[in-house]
């Protein structure tokens, strides 16, 4: 059997979805501790406690996680609540630079991701051979031969309608000026006889 050689993106993609499954199934059990110690379920608490990036923790199926354990502890008597102030501007903060933080980290993964992909086109641009290139380009320059004189003629078309259109104007005139004269020309005939 032979062994299959998998390309960088491949083994790239593969991590990132293993690292991606894990926190995913992260996320839940800090909810489920917090929700235990009573600590308060804020979108940035459990980004914090899990140590995860922001958009993670708004994704389908964490995001609706998270809501569930923020009603069930609304819902709990207010005594739970009341031994945890309110957030103050320094958690908001924290909060913000948090935000910051992942931001910057998810600028960086992308950049990376971009620099991957080109490399990984560049690689597939290397693999086709420059007769399959110059094939491709003579192709490409013969459509577009055929293109332009389908469009000289249907240009040179449009121009012998437009002309066979203004003469068919022309005669309509003159019949409709002929007709009115021989109208004109009856009535006088009729008004004196």
């Amino acid at each position: 059997m032979m062994a299959t050689t998998r390309t960088p993106g491949e083994v790239l993609r593969k991590a990132r979805r293993k690292d991606s499954r894990a926190k995913r199934a992260k996320v839940p059990a800090v909810v489920d501790t917090m929700l235990t110690r009573g600590d308060p379920i804020t979108f940035a608490g459990v980004t914090r406690a899990a140590g995860v990036s922001s958009w993670l923790v708004y994704a389908d199926g964490v995001r609706e996680h998270i809501e569930t354990a923020r009603t069930r502890q609304q819902r709990q008597p207010a005594r739970a609540t009341q031994t945890h102030p309110r957030a103050d501007v320094a958690s908001l903060q924290t909060d913000l630079e948090l935000t910051r933080a992942d931001n910057a980290r998810l600028r960086t993964e992308l950049s990376q991701a971009r620099a991957a992909v080109q490399r990984q086109l560049g690689q597939q641009l290397d693999q086709l051979g420059s007769a399959d290139l110059t094939a491709r380009v003579e192709e490409l320059t013969r459509q577009n031969r055929e293109l332009r004189s389908e469009v000289g003629g249907l240009n040179r078309a449009d121009t012998d309608l437009e002309q066979r259109l203004a003469e068919t104007d022309e005669d309509l005139n003159a019949v409709r000026t002929s007709l009115r004269r021989m109208m004109r020309s009856d009535n006088q005939r009729g008004g004196i006889g």
